[in-house]
């Protein structure tokens, strides 16, 4: 800990690892710091099964028939990664994907009367889907096909669509899509948690479709992937890239102080002793009096002993569930994984549900996802505050990540890091910054 910091981070959440990491390729010097005595803070991963039962305060051991409590990995947010979204981009610029394995996620389902339905995501699916009539179907398939080529750059590719004056709506509406058609396409493609996107400008949504439908095309099965071993990996990968680049790590290690001066922070006090720094990057539970609770998650982990039923026995999946569908504002989300990615005992299988907190009753709101699981083995469950920060960080030089939110790609947490990197260094996050240098490669081998 001795001598003075460019960069100190306190917490090893993903956001936290990934920036820490960025700042080291960067040629910053970096200090990382966490008072737990595991990686990955909130987005975590525990192991083993004993562990789990222990941080959700059940006393008991778990079951035998659970198996080894070794085999198990569970995340505390269930997310999975878009193949061709930002976070891929960046585990690939930087070379983290070295030390990781994923397997592609093997369904994407849709919630709609009850039943769960493929999510149709080409031209071909869409006209065997059974969630469209026969004309809903050509609509539908007329609609792809304008998302496909619709280019800002190409006026012939817009049929006639104003980008700056049109909004998704309107494009649903020149398509003459029906509202359970509108319904998956918003939420189940272009992965919007609320409907407040219809009334905004039509290309954001439309390039959201498009992601999906590129990640979609780079495996087949589904648009996700999953790292083996849980999500946990992810800021260990990170992590060690920071490390290769000089930075220092320390698990366990008491936060008691930030110091500032004249509104600037100057330093970390940790067992009585302060050290140095020029910026700090940390979670919001370093800084409670900086951050505002803006909503609440509730997340139910559950484990099964089968696959979720009317999914084609995948071993790994994503099911949403459309707001209009069960009365609410907002989407609630499911995914399952399983022995698969070595995060649970063969023949069993973790599914985790959530959404955003809208009334006082929050379990009463997950029902409808927790009935598709049923029969459970054991089921955990949280609710989480999310807070954003007050202070953006420009006169302190204090740079808060948010917490996670309920959706289940890692596409909102991407946009956080480039927001906080921009507010750092005064520059627009770039991929090619990133960029592992070949020799630092060699010299790793080296060690």
């Amino acid at each position: 800990m001795d001598g003075e910091y460019d960069v100190i981070v306190l917490g090893t959440g993903l956001k936290e690892c990934i920036l820490s990491g960025i700042m080291s390729v960067n040629g910053k010097k970096v200090l990382h710091m966490d008072r737990n005595n595991y990686y990955g803070g909130e987005s975590a991963s525990i192991t083993p099964l004993e562990q789990v039962y222990k941080h959700f305060g059940i006393q008991e051991q778990p079951p035998t028939d659970l198996g080894r409590g070794g085999d198990w990995n569970v995340d505390l947010i269930p997310k999975f990664l878009l193949a061709a979204g930002q976070l891929v981009k960046m585990l690939v610029y930087t070379e983290v994907t070295n030390y990781l394995e994923f397997k592609v996620v093997e369904g994407s389902f849709v919630y709609k009367g009850g039943q769960i339905y493929k999510v149709p995501s080409t031209e071909v699916e869409a006209l065997a889907s059974n969630l469209m009539g026969v004309l809903e179907k050509n609509q539908f398939r007329k609609f792809l096909k304008f998302v496909a080529n619709f280019n800002e750059e190409n006026p012939d590719s817009l049929d006639g669509v104003d980008p700056q004056t049109t909004t998704m709506r309107d494009v649903y509406k020149k398509f003459d899509l029906g509202h359970d058609v509108i319904d998956f396409t918003g939420h189940a493609l272009a992965l919007y948690q609320t409907d407040d996107y219809l009334d905004r400008l039509c290309p954001e949504a439309i390039h959201r479709i498009k992601l999906y439908s590129r990640s979609l095309a780079l495996y087949g099965q589904s648009p996700y992937l999953y790292p083996l071993y849980g999500l946990g990996e992810l800021p260990q990968g990170f992590a060690r890239l920071s490390a290769i680049y000089g930075g220092i790590y320390m698990l366990n290690k008491p936060v008691e102080d930030i110091i500032m001066e004249n509104e600037k922070v100057v330093g970390v006090k940790s067992e009585g002793k302060v050290v140095p720094c020029k910026q700090l990057i940390c979670d919001p539970s370093y800084i409670p009096d900086k951050v505002r609770k803006t909503e609440q998650v509730i997340r139910v982990i559950c484990i099964l002993s089968h696959p979720i039923q009317n999914t084609n026995d995948v071993k790994s999946c994503q099911i949403i569930i459309p707001q209009k569908q069960v009365n609410r504002r907002s989407d609630i989300y499911v995914c399952m994984i399983s022995s698969a990615h070595y995060v649970a005992t063969q023949g069993k299988y973790i599914a985790i549900v959530s959404t955003t907190v809208e009334t006082a009753e929050p379990e009463k709101e997950i029902e409808p996802a927790l009935r598709l699981l049923e029969p459970i083995d054991q089921k955990f469950t949280t609710i989480s505050d999310i807070y954003e920060p007050t202070d953006n960080g420009r006169e302190s030089q204090v740079f808060c990540s948010r917490s996670y939110d309920a959706t289940t790609d890692f596409e909102t947490s991407c946009n956080d890091i480039k927001d906080i990197y921009k507010r750092m260094t005064g520059t627009d996050f770039n991929f090619e910054n990133i960029k592992r240098k070949r020799k630092d490669i060699f010299e790793e081998g080296e060690h």
